[in-house]
């Protein structure tokens, strides 16, 4: 894979709070993916950077970003409040939407974790605004109450080693209503940290966004 490390630093603010960045822009761009990250996570994130890497190489720009500053990172609780959370995603997409340096593309979401809540009732609340969404080792089944609602075409991809969440995902799985997929990965465990998996796991978003993310 060709690296293309390259990033902006943004300082978003949203809701009194500013919260850092990073945007990946990529050539020709076909669209925006906006990550969600999990609990304890953040823009600096290995693994979000290795996919948002892959997916700039198949010509998606991406934004990395921290939902929680610093000083909120540290309540342990507060990293576990998904309608927080989804109000900060919901604003940060907002302002993407006005930011210059991104035209007028068809935006998609990828959550990891309890991100993938968040970006679920996110792409609830938005409508059509977000065009797709991707789970990775997500917790989908924290955002039951507007599952039905979601219109983007979701895409669950879950290691096949971590049962607890598989049966989480299958459970989730049946109360989406639109376009729906789910992936399991043989051999991954939670993190996707087995040789190969991360890039598997890069690949598959890839193609669901090649598929459906449009206008």
């Amino acid at each position: 894979m060709k690296t293309l490390s390259n990033y902006k630093k943004l300082n978003i603010p949203v809701f009194g709070v500013h919260l850092k960045g990073r945007l990946r822009i990529a050539e020709d761009q076909k669209g925006l993916i906006i990550f969600s990250h999990g609990s304890g996570s953040s823009r600096l994130s290995s693994r979000n950077n290795y996919v948002a890497e892959f997916l700039q190489n198949e010509g998606f720009s991406s934004l990395l970003f921290d939902l929680l500053t610093e000083v909120e990172d540290l309540n342990y609780q507060t990293r576990f409040d998904i309608k927080l959370l989804t109000q900060r995603l919901v604003g940060v997409t907002e302002w993407m939407l006005t930011y210059e340096e991104i035209p007028d593309v068809p935006i998609g979401y990828f959550g990891a974790s309890t991100g993938a809540a968040s970006a679920l009732f996110a792409a609830a609340q938005l409508e059509n605004e977000i065009k797709v969404v991707v789970s990775r080792g997500g917790r989908p089944d924290l955002a039951m109450p507007v599952l039905d609602k979601v219109k983007a075409p979701t895409l669950l991809i879950v290691g096949g080693n971590d049962d607890v969440v598989i049966e989480l995902n299958k459970k989730a799985y049946a109360k989406l209503g639109g376009i729906k997929k789910i992936e399991i990965v043989d051999g991954a465990t939670h993190l996707f940290s087995e040789p190969g998996k991360l890039e598997e796991v890069a690949r598959l978003t890839s193609h669901w966004f090649n598929n459906y993310l449009k206008n």
